[in-house]
């Protein structure tokens, strides 16, 4: 008897031996079904916003030549003559997201030069969560701003201007958008490998010539990503333009 047990053990060692592979292979394969279910979702949804789009378009543009939509010049569709032309939103989005553009990337720039290249670590500690937390300030609170407090100062400088106008809303995009650009914009400066700023110093440049010639060209893809996420945030904003442009 004494001589099964050893055995019996190398036996239950044996078959704990080969029992560990096939619950790791499983979990693998769980993991595996659980993140491709997570990505067939977001593609799905995707198809299925497409799908309704067009579902639901069909009716419209069978009413309303799709010439006139894209080449009218009104949008009255609560009028009794109804126009359902595409160009004033577009040209209303364009003229908003340029304003918006024109404040955001460059005072997010200038922010992300500072912070990444002349901020101490104890100011870019405090800086950078104030930035990221001004991002998530919903668009509501923005557009009445916009409305009640940017629009009366635009007033005061120029009094033929409307109460709903394309200019506030532009302005204040521009400052909602900023948090997006800076921080995005920072982290790709930061990621520039700190050997191309000795080298610039041991030429004799100046903090601001590093940064200009040497760290932004190096963190271009990253500063690019950064201005692209701000433009399209700007061009999908609606709240603010319906509240401060009407």
């Amino acid at each position: 008897m004494k001589s099964l047990v050893p055995h019996l053990r190398d036996k239950k060692s044996a078959a704990a031996t080969l029992g560990r592979p096939l619950r790791r292979h499983l979990g693998e394969k769980v993991i595996e079904a659980g993140l491709f279910l997570a990505a067939f979702s977001a593609v799905a949804v995707t198809l299925a916003i497409i799908v309704i789009l067009v579902k639901e378009s069909i009716p419209f543009f069978a009413h309303v030549p799709l010439g006139d939509f894209l080449t009218d010049r009104q949008w009255t569709p609560l009028f009794d003559d109804a126009h359902f032309g595409i160009l004033p939103l577009l040209a209303g989005t364009m003229t908003t997201t340029a304003v918006a553009v024109g404040v955001a990337i460059p005072l997010g720039l200038i922010i992300a030069t500072y912070l990444s290249e002349f901020a101490t670590p104890r100011v870019r500690e405090l800086v950078k969560p104030i930035l990221e937390l001004l991002g998530a300030v919903p668009t509501v609170v923005f557009g009445y701003f916009a409305l009640v407090m940017v629009t009366p100062l635009l007033q005061k400088l120029y009094p033929e201007l409307p109460g709903f106008n394309m200019l506030a809303a532009g302005l204040v995009m521009g400052l909602m958008i900023i948090p997006t650009v800076s921080s995005v914009s920072e982290d790709a400066m930061r990621a520039v490998p700190m050997q191309l700023r000795e080298g610039a110093y041991a030429m004799g440049a100046t903090r601001l010539r590093t940064a200009i010639t040497v760290v932004m060209p190096a963190a271009f893809s990253g500063l690019a990503a950064a201005f692209i996420l701000g433009i399209s945030r700007a061009v999908g904003e609606t709240m603010i333009v319906a509240i401060a442009a009407g």
